[in-house]
């Protein structure tokens, strides 16, 4: 268990001082807003969607995939999304608050922590399905986002065509689908001697894809700078029962949801879990709030200073939780 904590904190501590080099570089006036909005922009707009495509693009193979887990997951976050929406409107009067908030309740930091945290519970078969099932839940998670952020970010309601307009030309949406793209072509393409696709980035154009992944690595250790900068530790008493909703219905909600949902449909039979699918589970539900989630509030719109709140606050208590998760997932025999 000691090790499980240790590698909780090794996850998450580098996060919180790349924000800390943020917060010092804006209070050495290294540079001013401007400076770090146009960053933003950049990471919102290049980086990203390019750590993204680089993501889906690491898939190795489809096949021997448990889809009905993929499938649950899948539910679980649309489930999770609709009880957001219900927080939202029950909770938060301020209307852009609703779609941090929202946000934080169903989106989680998988892309970056999901992966690395499969590996560390379940070896190198749980990393390819945390691979797969990562592939589904970045769509999810950014459709969904830019839904929520577009309908919240005016006093009105924007019209459908707008939405979908905003959710199809979102930089992270066709990030996400030129992965997808590229991972069913090389599917399709006839198959060397070797079991392998004819043409792939990686080997027959190492040079386009070697400044792909450089450009990838550049991603969250630039997002977390800025989201650094733009911090305000003032606002923190102002936004605290918004600070406190989000990180309970993230750390703690989230995963007794979706996890103590996967176990008793195991336990009953309905739908079998094994220790592949459970780590990818505690990487998806149990992780904190995505890094790009305070990005795009700041380029979609909402209360971009409490979308950075949560950001910093569920990954400080996730530490903690992510730990007590494993903890108690392995005092059952769960993982």
């Amino acid at each position: 268990m000691v090790q499980v904590f240790l590698y909780a904190v090794n996850a998450v501590v580098p996060i919180l001082l790349l924000v800390l080099l943020g917060v010092v570089l804006r209070k050495l006036h290294f540079a001013d807003d401007t400076f770090f909005k146009t960053a933003n922009k950049l990471v919102f707009r290049v980086f990203l969607p390019v750590l993204l495509f680089c993501n889906i693009y690491e898939i190795d193979s489809l096949q021997d995939v448990n889809w009905n887990a993929v499938a649950y997951i899948a539910a679980a976050i649309l489930a999770l999304y609709a009880i957001g929406v219900l927080c939202a409107r029950l909770f938060v009067p301020d209307r852009l608050q609703k779609g941090p908030i929202i946000q934080c309740i169903y989106r989680s930091n998988s892309a970056i922590l999901g992966i690395p945290l499969a590996e560390a519970l379940g070896g190198t078969q749980a990393v390819a399905f945390t691979a797969v099932a990562t592939a589904v839940t970045v769509l999810m998670f950014n459709t969904l986002a830019v839904i929520c952020l577009s309908h919240y970010a005016d006093e009105q309601k924007p019209p459908l065509r707008q939405t979908l307009l905003r959710t199809i030309t979102n930089p992270l949406i066709i990030g996400v689908m030129l992965g997808v793209a590229a991972v069913g072509v090389r599917m399709l393409l006839p198959k060397n001697a070797a079991g392998e696709a004819v043409f792939q980035f990686s080997r027959d154009c190492p040079f386009f894809f070697t400044a792909l992944t450089t450009a990838a690595k550049a991603a969250t250790p630039l997002a977390l700078v800025v989201l650094g900068a733009r911090f305000d530790f003032s606002a923190v008493h102002a936004l605290r029962k918004q600070i406190t909703l989000g990180v309970v219905m993230r750390l703690v909600f989230a995963p007794l949801f979706a996890i103590g949902g996967a176990v008793l449909l195991s336990k009953t039979g309905i739908l079998p879990f094994t220790k592949v699918e459970y780590p990818a589970l505690v990487g998806i539900f149990a992780s904190p709030v995505a890094v790009s989630s305070a990005v795009m509030v700041s380029e979609i719109g909402g209360d971009d200073q409490l979308a950075a709140q949560l950001v910093v606050w569920t990954s400080v208590c996730s530490v903690l939780t992510i730990f007590l998760t494993v903890f108690l997932m392995r005092y059952f025999s769960i993982l």
